[in-house]
Parts: structure tokens; sequence; C-alpha cells
């Protein structure tokens, strides 16, 4: 079988670049492991389809972190506007919530999916439409080193295209097709690509919590508290917001929002330890003030609800990490309100996360995310190497790295005729 380009991967990232070669006139033919594409879009769309964020321009790429660079360049071609923009030519309208994130006026991925699919099968102007092959598994390539290899329901089929875009997702989410097997593929053909780890996920606390603990608020949340984080090898990271207890530590966008300072320390030290501020809006004064107010008859538990207003998951976690002497012991009760210390120990699985780091590394591909090491095959999505936090980020990424692959085959097919 042959194809001008085959697209590997029907996430946001291969569809974008589909997109693109597609409206240039280019025959695509899209594969994909899974029998419907889009798997991994649809599920995080189903609280709520956050497509960007209407942050400025830099504050929104320094959400990239250490990859800021190789990202804003990306996002310099498909930025924010353009995700707004694509998604309005769909005929979705968007909106901007509260936290400045950019949503659909429906709130829903499936509309989206679905008139996006319309338009690559048939798209304006009658050009060829995207074929698309489900239930294709790519196995790496054949012994010649340019014939693609995948497993299909009918038998192993193998194609030759003149440009290949891969666009395989991270190692999150393995039951939607994004498992992370193409790493030993590319790194067998010299490509170079950092470890997969797991990014916007949970964490576990040390020594695990009781099970007093655990029965009775594993899945509940911490409200309008505040985390602090510092190291020598990080800045000191301080947020506002709430995460959730789980039946072994803690997750949720607090947690998340610092999960790659959070990760990487632990990579180094083998611990991590969070501060909890159960009450940020109040200064350590008031807290030791109120704390230290006579409480007469009534229970430890019963004054910290009337005099500060903690009941619950939050007076729960202070019996928990603190034990019985300190809680009674005025001064180290203050301290803990304010600054409660939570170790971590390890990250949850990478299955378990949202998102992963990782991939193939910028380094070893041109600017137009081509592998160097492997003319004719671009690479997109969270594939490669980079990670942000929720918040649209990591879809604007995704479409803006396919939005640049397609362009990058298109430069290429033009040199090679």
């Amino acid at each position: 079988m042959n194809s001008d380009v085959a697209i590997i991967g029907g996430g946001p990232a291969g569809l974008m670049a589909a997109e693109v070669l597609s409206a240039a006139g280019v025959p695509v033919s899209l594969y994909d492991a899974m029998p419907s594409v889009g798997r991994k879009f649809l599920l995080a769309g189903k609280g709520g389809m956050n497509l960007t964020h209407s942050e400025p321009a830099d504050r929104f790429a320094g959400r990239y972190g250490e990859r800021r660079q190789q990202i804003e360049a990306l996002l310099a071609d498909f930025g924010a506007g353009d995700v707004r923009a694509w998604a309005l030519g769909l005929g979705i309208d968007t909106f901007v919530g509260s936290s400045g994130r950019v949503f659909p006026t429906d709130m829903k991925a499936a509309p989206l999916l679905r008139a996006w699919l319309q338009r690559l099968r048939h798209p304006a102007g009658g050009g060829p439409g995207v074929r698309f092959h489900m239930r294709h598994r790519w196995l790496g390539w054949a012994v010649d080193g340019r014939t693609l290899r995948f497993e299909t329901p009918s038998g192993e089929q193998q194609v030759q295209a003149r440009a290949v875009v891969l666009a395989l997702g991270g190692g999150s989410w393995a039951r939607l097709g994004s498992n992370g097997a193409w790493v030993p593929l590319l790194a067998a053909r010299g490509v170079a690509v950092a470890p997969l780890l797991p990014a916007n996920c949970g964490f576990d606390v040390a020594g695990g919590w009781t099970e007093h603990f655990r029965s009775r608020f594993a899945g509940q949340p911490f409200k309008n508290v505040a985390i602090r984080f510092e190291s020598e090898a990080v800045p000191v990271f301080e947020r506002q917001g709430e995460f959730v207890a789980t039946q072994t530590g803690v997750e949720g966008s607090l947690v998340y929002a610092a999960s790659a300072l959070l990760r990487n320390q632990i990579v180094r030290a083998g611990e991590a330890t969070l501060e909890l501020d159960l009450l940020p809006a109040w200064t350590a004064e008031r807290v030791q003030r109120e704390v230290a107010h006579p409480r007469g008859s009534r229970s430890l538990s019963s004054h910290l609800k009337s005099r500060l207003g903690l009941d619950g998951i939050k007076t729960a976690v202070l019996y928990e990490r603190l034990g019985k002497d300190a809680m009674n012991d005025p001064a180290q009760l203050s301290r803990a309100i304010k600054a409660l210390p939570l170790p971590l120990v390890a990250a949850r699985p990478i299955d378990e996360a949202i998102s992963s780091a990782g991939g193939v590394l910028f380094e070893a591909l041109d600017s137009g995310l081509m592998c160097e090491q492997l003319p004719g095959v671009f690479c997109a999505g969270e594939m490669l190497d980079w990670e942000a936090p929720t918040g649209g980020y990591l879809l604007t990424a995704c479409l803006a790295s396919g939005h640049r692959a397609g362009q990058g085959v298109l430069d290429w097919l033009q040199r090679a005729n």
C-alpha cells in the first residue's frame, strides 16, 4: 500500500497535521490503533472541554517551563487565538470562563470532533479527503528501514509513504491508546528520547494515610487552601486553590500545578515536602490568637470550628499529621494550620496521570519537527519532550505542534520534488 503522507496517531496533533496537509491538497492516510480517533480528546472534554487559555502570550508561554523556548516558537504560528478561530471555523463558538480558560459554548468535545472529522473527510474545494485506517497498530519499520508495519485485524500490513508524521501520544491513559510503545522503536533508530514520566499527577504521602483518615476522607476536597514548595533546585512555588485526598495521598488541580517540581525533587532526593496552608486568608498572628483563645469546656474540634471555621477534612488532616500532643500545643497547632508539612514520596503511576513528561528531544528535531536521524519522519504532540499544567495549555501545544509538523511535511515534500 502506498500513501503520499502517513500520519500515525489520531489525537489532536495527528488530526491537525492531517488538516494542514489536506488543506494543501496532499493525500493523507491516518492510522490509529484504536477503533476510533480522538478518544483521549473526548475523555478530557467530559467535564467541560477546555480548549485553551486567554491569558497574555508571555505568561501563557511561561507555562511550559524548561521547554518554553521551543513551545513558544510553535505558538507563534498557532497560538491560543488561532485555536479559538479554528474552533469557530468548525462552527463552534467559544467563551472565556471566570478562570480565564476558554471553552466551547456547549462545554462539549464531541460536536467539535464530529465537525472536525467531517471537514477532514470532505474538505472545502473538493480536494482529497483524509483516509482513516482504524485498528492499525504501528509496529515500526520493515528491514528496509522505510516501509511502515501495522498490525491489523486481518494481519500485518505494510505501507510506504513519502513522509510520516508520528503523533502517538505520551505514556498516560494506555487504555485510550497512549502507551509509550513507540519509545524503543525510535530509540533503536538513533532518535534521542527522554524517559516518559507522569505529569499532572497525584502523589503518595510518606507512610500513607491512616485507615481512619482514608476511610472517611479519601475522595473529599481540601477547598480554599494554599500550598507552598521550595528546594535548593527550584524557585518557591506558592498557589491557592483546591485538591483532593486520595487513598494513598493527594491529587487535583492545585497539586497538578506543582507536579513537575514535586516529581523532580522526589527523583533527586527521594522525597518532596509540600506545605499546606489551611487558612490562606488569615495571618499567622490571627490564627495564633484564635487558637490560644480560652475554650473552656469545649472540645478542641469544637473550638477550631467556632473560632477558626476549621472542620471536616481540614481538622482531620491536622490530627492525622500532628498527633495528640502537638494538637494540644497551641504554638505547634498554630504553625501547622498555616504550614502543615505533607512529605510526598512517589508520584502515582504514569497510566493514572493526566499527561506525561519526557519524549523525543527537540534537540533531535529540526525546526519543522523532522527527526534529524530519520529524514521524512516528523513527530508531534505529547510524544515530544515537554509538559504543561492543565488549563488548555496541553491541548494548545498539541495542536500547535501538529500544525508545525504539517507545515514541515509540506516543506519537505516541496524540497523533495
